[in-house]
């Protein structure tokens, strides 16, 4: 089963075994996460109820990014500046994806 999940303002299509790189998120090395807002869900050609469908990731580590460096010049006026920059970012891998267990509020017995 594959989904598709938004977090740090970027998506992500996620099964099971799978590792991504994404924007920062809390949490030490081994910790598991809930990815909470999937967009789309399903199993080969056919679409599931995304609401329905949970993603649990496990944190493998928190990094940097790759280096960006950022050089500004002008023609014929000697300016020239030169700044980096790497972004954080946590790698996790995809533990789960599958089907929520949800209780319906009040459906004690």
């Amino acid at each position: 089963m594959f989904a598709v999940v938004r977090t740090g303002g970027k998506q992500y299509r996620v099964a099971e075994g799978d590792k991504i790189a994404v924007e920062k998120l809390a949490g030490d090395a081994g910790d598991t996460i809930t990815l909470g807002e999937v967009l789309l869900a399903g199993e080969g050609d056919t679409v599931a109820d995304a609401a329905k469908v949970m993603v649990s990731a496990e944190i493998i580590a928190q990094a940097k990014s790759e280096k960006v460096v950022v050089f500004k010049k002008r023609r014929r006026h000697n300016y020239r500046r030169k700044a980096g920059h790497r972004q954080q970012m946590t790698l996790l891998r995809i533990v789960s994806v599958g089907e929520a267990n949800f209780e319906a509020p009040g459906a004690e017995e």
